[in-house]
């Protein structure tokens, strides 16, 4: 888990800050800031767009009486873009845009749910269903 932490911690920024570079010199500084800052503004607004549907989906579930197991799974994954999106860069901008684009986020929660169902099969998480 050390190792993990260390990797998140120490190479993507250092990545995204070599990446920022190489940009920068190829577009100059003040077009790659303008990048940063636009990738973030659409990413905001993507993640409101997709983060209100998906708040309408849950509603209509539950008054339906259905649990929203998949619309929960979209509003973690929404919310985790979000996150990534906080962090200024490249590549946690791209990252984040990819998990808020539905084509990709739904690629994304089935090799999620791939893993949840694995780790749920090998006894490393119980996941009790509720009837």
């Amino acid at each position: 888990m050390l190792l993990k932490l260390f990797l998140c911690f120490t190479l993507i920024p250092v990545a995204e800050l070599y990446l920022l570079i190489k940009v920068g010199a190829v577009l100059g500084s003040f077009n790659t800031i303008l990048l940063v800052i636009a990738t973030g503004f659409f990413g905001a607004w993507l993640a409101r767009i997709e983060g209100m549907n998906t708040m309408f989906k849950v509603r209509a579930s539950l008054q339906q009486g259905s649990m929203p197991a998949e619309e929960l799974l979209d509003a973690l994954i929404i919310f985790a873009a979000g996150v990534v999106l906080i962090t200024p860069g490249l590549l946690t901008d791209i990252s984040g845009l990819l998990l808020l684009w539905p084509v990709t986020r739904n690629a994304f929660k089935r090799f999620l749910r791939q893993k949840l169902n694995e780790m749920n099969a090998g006894g490393s998480i119980n996941i009790s269903r509720f009837h």
